[in-house]
């Protein structure tokens, strides 16, 4: 039976940031949903209330368009091994730009290469809930792909700025991306 949680404990702490893959969706006012896969160890719990995940530069804007319109962001956790889980935080999101002061800041969240981040995402938390995860199939992690870091490196800043300047000025609905 699934609860509403008031705030993420530890135990809940611990299985965001080891989840190897989590999924974000965003939704305009009127236009397509969005719902992406993330990975490569991007999540951090910021407070109880607050967490944040590295955005890659990527073919798309969708998230960060979504929500510079209306904020509304819902992620989803689950367990693929081990006990069924399923967790979705539900929140009010920004994303900081790599080029805003506060980047540097919530960069220190994150160990180790965040080299092509194009922004991370800061959502405040409106609702935590857990349910069981029964019908999930149980799956082994391989591990991470390397295809995306070694495609930030060989860009490199110059070639991601130019890349962002093509693909991530507008939302596949037409709204203002960077």
């Amino acid at each position: 039976m699934g609860k509403i949680h008031e705030t993420i404990n530890d135990t809940m702490k611990e299985f965001l940031e080891n989840s190897p893959v989590f999924f974000v969706a965003t939704a305009p006012k009127s236009g397509h949903i969005n719902v992406s896969p993330k990975g490569l160890d991007s999540f951090r719990v910021i407070s109880p209330t607050q967490v944040a995940y590295l955005d890659f530069t990527g073919s798309g804007i969708e998230t960060i368009a979504h929500l510079k319109e209306n904020g509304r962001i819902t992620f989803l956790f689950t367990a693929f091994s081990g006990n069924p889980n399923i967790i979705r935080l539900y929140g009010n999101a920004r994303p900081v730009l790599s080029s805003d002061p506060e980047f540097s800041e919530l960069a220190k969240h994150f160990a180790g290469n965040i080299a092509g981040a194009r922004s991370i995402i800061v959502a405040d938390l409106t609702r935590i809930s857990d349910s069981c995860g029964f019908g999930v199939p149980l799956m082994d992690f391989v591990g991470q792909r390397s295809e995306m870091p070694d495609w930030l490196a060989k860009k490199g800043e110059e070639g991601l700025a130019k890349y962002r300047a093509e693909k991530n000025v507008e939302s596949i609905d037409g709204l203002a991306g960077i």
